[in-house]
């Protein structure tokens, strides 16, 4: 079992992914790690979600979580994550958290949450560069069939330890990114897509 806690941006990337490679290697990000995500979302399958936000469905949702990590080696990854945010009307993140537990096969923890009354609602599969410079890391997120981010949390380094000094930086480094948003929940665009909602 495994808690992670810490704060992050998610932010819309405004060219073209390869693009944005191009101008992150010329403002001299190198790139430190490259994985896969695969995410299935499930919810309780007594769940009423026709009058219920997209952000009140996520918080009843558990994940299971495959990743492999490509550098330095293909390192794989399974887990059931639980993810509990606080977060305020207006989007912003005041406090999260992620509560993962290792599996030893992804296919059997998807078997046993079914089996204990949930239904998968969702899936998304994205491909992730991490680049790096002056201590801070962006994680550039590709997610198939949906949007180009960048995520930037506040682990890595004490000079960019809040939410805060991390958008200064942002601020400060001219990248294409949509600034007017940084808070960006990618399954709550995801959930709005394959439900066809508004938002």
């Amino acid at each position: 079992m495994a808690l992670k806690e810490n704060d992050e941006i998610t932010v819309k990337i405004n060219v073209d992914i390869e693009e944005f490679y191009k101008i992150l290697k010329v403002k001299g990000y190198n790139i430190v790690n490259k994985f896969t995500m695969d995410d299935s979302y499930f919810i309780p399958n007594n769940l009423d979600i026709s009058n219920m936000s997209i952000r009140d469905i996520l918080s009843k949702a558990i994940l299971t979580r495959y990743i492999v990590d490509n550098i330095p080696n293909d390192k794989i990854y399974q887990m059931i994550t639980y993810k509990k945010k606080d977060i305020t009307p207006e989007g912003v993140i005041l406090g999260q958290e992620s509560i993962n537990c290792y599996v030893e096969n992804i296919e059997q923890a998807k078997k046993l949450i079914k089996a204990i009354g949930y239904i998968e609602i969702m899936n998304i599969k994205e491909n992730d560069l991490v680049y790096e410079k002056d201590g801070i890391q962006l994680c550039i997120k590709d997610i198939i069939d949906g949007d180009n981010l960048v995520e930037v949390e506040t682990k890595y380094n004490e000079e960019y330890n809040t939410v805060e000094k991390i958008k200064e930086k942002l601020i400060k480094e001219n990248l294409p990114i949509d600034l007017k948003n940084l808070y960006i929940k990618k399954a709550e665009i995801e959930l709005n897509k394959r439900l066809k909602r508004e938002g």
